[in-house]
């Protein structure tokens, strides 16, 4: 069985100086290297260590997870010495949300990095935050707390987290436009309907109804998304109503 070092040998004569690109997103230099390509392999590499256990970032993702979260809470804790539990709650789930790790992983080009024996063009769009999340990990390993904290004020919170602007960002609109619902007892409903597209991947088509009244569709891969995406659509259909709901006193 190939070792990781050298597959990550090959994949770095193929693909650039490995520890050169990570030197520049990091900052500094990485201590123990195995981690961070640990760090960018996929588990459908199937590599194993001596002892039989997989060799991928899905652990050092959870373990990022985790920093992400405790420094995003302290930051937040100082930052926002009126905010409530509730309200501090709300604001971090805002900035670790899959789509903003998302577009943090994509802004790094964290993907060029990642070993695969799948095709990259195959892979969704969570990949992105699935790497920047085990990279942290890493970094915690490798250099512990403090290296790990001083990343992410780096890379997370200097460049994208303004308290302000998260405070208006809407991060689930279908939970907006329920909880809206809900305020005033209106009836609301999404419903799947007969798709007639010849699309090769299925998609879900959906659409919500409020008070018995269709206010939007949307199609997508998958329900979930169909439903978010109708229900964005309702929002900015409601928008001055939702919006004069808000920020009445």
């Amino acid at each position: 069985m190939a070792s990781l070092r050298n597959i990550f040998n090959s994949r770095t004569q193929k693909d650039g100086n490995f520890l050169g690109g990570l030197k520049i997103i990091l900052g500094f230099k990485p201590g123990n290297i195995s981690i961070y390509e640990k760090a960018f392999t996929h588990r459908s590499t199937n590599i194993k260590n001596d002892h039989g256990e997989p060799l991928n970032y899905e652990r050092l993702e959870f373990l990022g997870d985790a920093m992400l979260g405790a420094v995003i809470a302290a930051h937040l804790h100082k930052k926002v010495p009126s905010g409530n539990e509730g309200y501090l709650t709300k604001m971090r789930s805002k900035v670790v949300s899959r789509e903003h790790l998302n577009e943090l992983g994509r802004d790094l080009n964290l993907i060029q990095f990642v070993k695969t024996s799948i095709p990259i063009e195959n892979f969704g769009l969570n990949i992105h935050g699935n790497i920047f999340e085990a990279l942290v990990g890493a970094i915690y390993l490798d250099k512990g707390f403090n290296y790990c904290e001083k990343f992410i004020q780096k890379r997370v919170i200097k460049p994208y987290v303004d308290i302000k602007k998260l405070e208006g960002k809407i991060t689930s609109y279908k939970s907006l436009i329920i909880e809206w619902c809900q305020k005033h007892k209106k009836h609301f409903q999404y419903l799947v309907y007969d798709d007639t597209g010849n699309d090769t991947v299925k998609h879900f088509a959906v659409k919500l109804l409020i008070d018995d009244v269709v206010i939007s569709k949307a199609r997508a891969t998958s329900k979930k998304k169909a439903e978010e995406s109708a229900s964005k659509r309702a929002y900015y259909k409601l928008q001055y109503k939702i919006e004069k709901d808000i920020h009445k006193v």
